[in-house]
């Protein structure tokens, strides 16, 4: 319906993060056969539907290369191997913002979350010492 209003849609397969809990975690998808052969339906149903592009989500690298050669729309890759037509990263795991999740497919490029919480402890205590707000960041003083 969606796309047939014109509406662009991007489709989601593999692991999808809203249904973790399902999942029973952040777990790899279809890596038996069957599984894999519903990842593989799942993808030409999305395109058949009129998805412009289709995200392939923590599945196994092979079956991410099956799906990329039968699909005319882009596959876009996120822990789905290198055959993909594109590579998509979240940019909190990127950067190492959380210090206790790290997917087995994030490379960091940063550790910006020990940064962050450094930051945000100097915040905590300049508020309550009440150093924060100062004259210089108080409209009309």
């Amino acid at each position: 319906r969606l796309t047939a209003a014109g509406i662009p849609v991007m489709g989601h397969i593999g692991m999808m993060p809203q249904h973790v809990h399902q999942y029973g975690g952040f777990k790899m998808q279809g890596k038996s056969a069957q599984g894999a052969n519903r990842i593989v339906e799942d993808a030409l149903a999305v395109e058949c539907a009129g998805a412009f592009a289709v995200v392939l989500e923590c599945i196994p690298a092979g079956v991410a290369a099956r799906i990329t050669e039968r699909l005319s729309i882009p596959t876009i890759g996120i822990g789905a191997g290198a055959a993909c037509d594109g590579q998509v990263l979240v940019n909190q795991d990127m950067l190492g913002m959380f210090a206790d999740f790290r997917p087995k497919f994030v490379r960091r490029f940063a550790e910006a979350g020990d940064l962050m919480r450094s930051a945000f402890r100097a915040y905590d205590a300049a508020v309550k010492s009440g150093d924060f707000p100062g004259t210089d960041e108080t409209p009309g003083s």
